[in-house]
């Protein structure tokens, strides 16, 4: 193993376990679903705005004159995905918002099938039953997650697929620029809904330290780290925070999955481990 890569795993390591904090954050912060999105989100922007400062210089301002409708579009579908979010991290369990999401690939496949004709191939289809088959059993069969909750789960997954779709159509989107963008749209129209009531110093501190970790600090991790390893080797990787996510949970707060939503989990992640693995051996 190369230091390159070595360095790379150990960036990507650190991308996931910055993004599998969003469970502890939602927990510990004591407040209604918009005034933690607002926050977030206005805390991720600045955060972001650094990091586009960083690695693009004053060139970066250009990167908002270049969004078009593509960037348009990837923002929108960005800040949508972080409404639901958010909303279903207040809403349902934590075990199941991370299994759900697990389901992107597969949804992201075949949403590529159906616009951009790209056909999935067998394996992604066996696993993408699987990965169903496990999250109706979490959903139907579970007590400890909300409907209205997993829905959101849902939307934020096609959210996430559809900004999949837009970068694979537009390779030279500014991605950076777009994502700044999201997240102040989405943050400012809950300012009408967020209130002050009972906001202390530390509620804030938390709500900051949500945008900036699990957003800012992830995004960085992920956008250096996937440079120096195979894209399998970054699925791999981004894969630990279903598992990662709810067992934070679970130390701090006790809160324990339900049968329904270990069985369903599992067959969720091995459907991911091993649709990963196994395009791994053949390409």
């Amino acid at each position: 193993m190369t230091a390159e890569r070595r360095l790379g795993l150990l960036l990507l390591l650190g991308a996931t376990l910055a993004w599998s904090t969003a469970g502890l954050f939602a927990r510990a912060i004591a407040l209604d679903t918009p005034t933690v999105i607002m926050w977030r989100g206005w805390a991720g922007a600045a955060g972001l705005v650094l990091l586009l400062a960083l690695t693009r210089g004053r060139a970066g301002i250009g990167d908002f004159a270049r969004l078009g409708r593509a960037g348009w579009a990837y923002a929108f579908c960005s800040g949508l995905g972080m409404l639901m979010f958010v909303g279903a991290l207040k809403s349902t369990s934590i075990a199941h918002v991370a299994i759900i999401y697990a389901t992107l690939p597969f949804v992201a496949a075949g949403l590529g099938w159906l616009i951009l004709r790209e056909p999935p191939g067998l394996a992604a289809l066996v696993a993408a039953v699987v990965a169903a088959a496990g999250s109706a059993v979490m959903v139907g069969l579970g007590s400890e997650g909300t409907l209205a909750g997993d829905l959101m789960s849902f939307g934020m997954v096609l959210s996430m697929a559809a900004l999949i779709l837009i970068s694979r159509a537009n390779p030279g989107l500014p991605a950076l620029a777009a994502g700044i963008v999201s997240a102040l749209w989405a943050s400012t129209i809950c300012l009408p809904f967020a209130t002050t009531a009972g906001l202390t110093a530390w509620d804030l501190s938390l709500t900051a330290a949500f945008g900036l970790i699990n957003s800012s600090l992830a995004f960085a991790l992920f956008v250096f780290g996937s440079r120096r390893v195979s894209p399998v080797e970054t699925a791999l990787v981004g894969a630990l925070e279903v598992p990662v996510t709810p067992l934070w949970v679970w130390l701090v707060f006790g809160e324990t999955p339900g049968p329904a939503t270990l069985v369903g989990g599992g067959l969720v992640l091995a459907a991911v481990v091993g649709h990963i693995l196994w395009s791994a051996r053949r390409g």
